[in-house]
């Protein structure tokens, strides 16, 4: 009878294990669906930028000797965001926007006012971009000049910033953003306006979004 008894108390332990691990692997595929059903729902989508205008003011650039060059850049940028978003809106806490060119950052960098953006709310912002006297490589001068001498100019302009997401009363953490907009520049008689050594903005163009 003993040995019995200790048979079906190790019957009964091992139910009870098998029953609470079915328990909580079902919890677990319950929440994991869930949190899939949300995500699939609410998931956010990326906010999408234009460059909708810029204008070259100065475009300046000079020898310091046979191994430097300097480089004095001021431009004006209208960039527009949109938020795509049905259910989901957008805090942009810092935007820090600078041009570059060949990679080279050419400006200081402006930071914009923070804003929220609710769903389908379009933002426009306008920023004066100044670098006075950067230091250019010589290939960098080089190419620069070349470009200027063909008529043809890319620059881009890049925003670095942090963003939340809203959801009803909810707000997410912060999230970084990244944004490369790609500015073509082309010296063609009087069509459009005319900065810095003859150069004018092209076409308004679409940005690449990271998040």
């Amino acid at each position: 009878m003993g040995k019995d008894c200790g048979n079906h108390g190790d019957d009964e332990f091992k139910r009870t294990c098998r029953q609470l691990l079915t328990i909580l692997l079902t919890l677990a595929i319950l929440t994991g669906i869930v949190v899939l059903i949300v995500y699939l729902v609410l998931r956010p989508t990326h906010p999408r930028f234009i460059l909708q205008d810029a204008t070259l003011r100065q475009l300046d650039l000079s020898n310091v000797s046979s191994a430097a060059a300097v480089l004095s850049t001021a431009a004006q940028f209208t960039l527009a965001s949109r938020n795509p978003n049905a259910r989901v809106g957008v805090h942009y806490d810092r935007l820090d926007v600078y041009a570059t060119y060949k990679y080279q950052q050419v400006t200081l960098a402006a930071r914009l006012p923070p804003v929220y953006q609710g769903h389908g709310d379009v933002d426009v912002w306008s920023p004066v971009l100044a670098g006075p006297n950067v230091p250019f490589a010589p290939f960098l001068a080089d190419a620069l000049r070349k470009d200027v001498a063909n008529g043809y100019l890319i620059m881009e302009v890049r925003i670095d910033g942090r963003v939340r997401w809203k959801v009803g009363s909810w707000t997410s953490g912060h999230y970084h953003i990244f944004v490369t907009c790609p500015a073509y520049f082309i010296t063609s008689g009087n069509n459009g306006v005319v900065g810095a050594h003859g150069f004018r903005f092209q076409t308004p163009t679409y940005c690449h979004v990271e998040v």
